[in-house]
């Protein structure tokens, strides 16, 4: 089934990181991606009615799943902490996945950061429960992403319903 899938990531240090990955998941017939938008019309989602907010709202609209790549500084995003939150008030499916080993074409691997989804988290039974311990995250080099994310989209999305 095509999914139509939402990626969340710290665009100025992962970028090239990024499409790598991202391609990967749009070339296939499955994959269906919100178009990549780069660093400028995100700046002009800042001046717009609504702003950033608005933004990502447009761009989470129809899609099932949100896919969190993560390096080194993703953690302290601001934008990518709201994209967790509200895929997750939206029940949409969530993943991680880790991406500090993908190979910057001018910089290499990088260090490995925070998992993103340890930032949120809810009470269950009295206790509290990371996001990351309710969704799952990956490695995508460890983990065979390029071969495996089709399954772990489909995997995501079907936990949450979609």
């Amino acid at each position: 089934m095509a999914r139509k899938v939402f990626f969340s990531f710290h665009y100025s240090r992962d970028v090239r990181r990024i499409v790598q990955v991202r391609n990967s998941w749009v070339m296939r017939p499955e994959g269906e991606a919100q178009p990549f938008y780069d660093k400028a019309e995100f700046e002009e989602a800042k001046r717009r009615a609504g702003g950033i907010e608005k933004w990502i709202e447009d761009q989470l609209s129809g899609t099932s799943v949100t896919v969190v790549l993560f390096g080194a500084e993703t953690y302290e995003r601001r934008w990518v902490r709201h994209e967790i939150k509200r895929s997750h008030e939206l029940k949409k499916g969530l993943i991680a996945i880790d991406i500090h080993k993908v190979k910057d074409p001018k910089f290499g691997a990088d260090v490995r950061g925070k998992n993103p989804l340890d930032f949120w988290q809810i009470e269950r039974n009295g206790q509290k429960v990371p996001f990351s311990s309710i969704y799952k995250t990956y490695d995508w080099i460890d983990n065979d992403g390029y071969n495996n994310i089709s399954a772990w989209i489909e995997t995501a999305a079907k936990a949450a319903g979609r």
